[in-house]
């Protein structure tokens, strides 16, 4: 390798996919995002699938032409969990991807804890029984999207990408232990949860654990062509490798359009510990450094917060109005917001003398 090599990091996230591009030794060239192209439903989002190759190629190449020319060697790809792709015998998306946060599978969520048992799921799979792992989403389809009866392998996000690149198909670990189909003790597919999505015994693709190579990325990427693909994994446990918190004892608090405090565990895990984990709302599940697990609890901050920016209109300002936010006392202005995390936000005490930054502080201090 020579100095001219780099590195290509891509984060396809709820809100935006992002890239950046380092040299060898670590050093930031470049940085760029691009929207994520959800199309609303009343229960949340959905997405075409080529839309998140599309928007994360875009990130990539934007941060490409802006940084400091070079070889690149290799390109990572990671992603939010329990969002996915199915596809059909042929390779192709059958239905659309449905966001984590979707509303759509309490029905489904139900079933599942009454057919599977609520504690033999979350003891075996680490995660508490709800509509947002991917089982319930899978089952919902099925319930209600006849063409998902097609579908013969499911892809997360961050693999659907990497194969869009020109990666082989591939489960990663800290991905596949968010489906709800992932048996976290024996580390492998628990095909009693697979029978009960309806799905077939082979839906998931051969497991590399992350940082594994996957393939060269082709001609979706041409300023990458010959790079070496990994899929790098779950993107909160990515960020606490970055961070360097995955060590006994640290907890890594990961802010984006979901908020996570992650900590890094040596397996395994009792029965028992799992359980207690999930009645205070933790779930546990693989990390991404091989041979850990990882508790994870989390909350949606940073979508209630991102609704707040939208509203304000201050994406590009965003530095500017961090700062005025900052400069103010807290409760400045009067300003309150109510059901910060709801379907419905109330913002109270907007006076004469009210600013953006007065908006933005009162949203800061709701979601803490």
């Amino acid at each position: 390798m020579t100095r001219n090599e780099l590195l290509v990091g891509i984060d396809v996230g709820t809100t935006y996919s992002k890239a950046v591009v380092v040299s060898l030794d670590g050093q930031e060239r470049a940085r760029e995002r691009v929207r994520s192209s959800w199309r609303p439903t009343p229960t949340g989002a959905e997405i075409e699938p080529a839309l998140l190759i599309e928007n994360a190629v875009a990130a990539a190449r934007r941060a490409l032409s802006a940084g400091a020319a070079g070889h690149v060697a290799a390109v990572g790809v990671t992603s939010m969990a329990e969002t996915g792709v199915l596809l059909d015998a042929h390779g192709s998306p059958v239905v659309p991807a449905i966001v984590w946060h979707d509303t759509r599978g309490v029905e489904q969520a139900r079933a599942l804890a009454s057919e599977l048992g609520a504690h033999e799921f979350t003891a075996r799979t680490g995660l508490r029984v709800s509509r947002m792992c991917t089982a319930v989403k899978y089952r919902w389809m099925r319930d209600n999207w006849p063409d998902s009866s097609r579908g013969v392998r499911w892809l997360n996000v961050a693999e659907w990408v990497a194969r869009g690149l020109g990666a082989e198909e591939r489960s990663e670990p800290s991905l596949a232990s968010r489906t709800g189909w992932f048996d976290i003790g024996p580390r492998k597919l628990w095909e009693a949860a697979l029978e009960w999505s309806q799905a077939p015994p082979d839906l998931l693709p051969p497991p590399a654990p992350a940082g594994a190579a996957a393939g060269l990325v082709g001609a979706a990427l041409p300023e990458a062509r010959g790079a070496t693909i990994t899929i790098a994994g779950h993107d909160h446990l990515c960020a606490s490798i970055g961070a360097g918190a995955t060590e006994r004892g640290d907890i890594f608090d990961s802010c984006g359009t979901a908020e996570s405090f992650v900590r890094a565990l040596e397996p395994p895990l009792e029965r028992a510990e799992i359980l207690r984990a999930n009645r205070g709302r933790v779930s546990i599940g693989c990390h991404v450094r091989p041979g850990r697990l990882a508790a994870m609890g989390g909350f949606e901050s940073g979508l209630a917060l991102q609704r707040i920016l939208d509203l304000l209109g201050n994406v590009r300002g965003r530095d500017r109005l961090d700062e005025g936010a900052l400069a103010l006392a807290p409760g400045a202005g009067g300003v309150e917001i109510q059901g910060v995390a709801e379907d419905e936000i109330a913002i109270m005490g907007i006076g004469r003398e009210v600013t953006p930054a007065h908006v933005w502080r009162a949203a800061l201090e709701a979601v803490q």
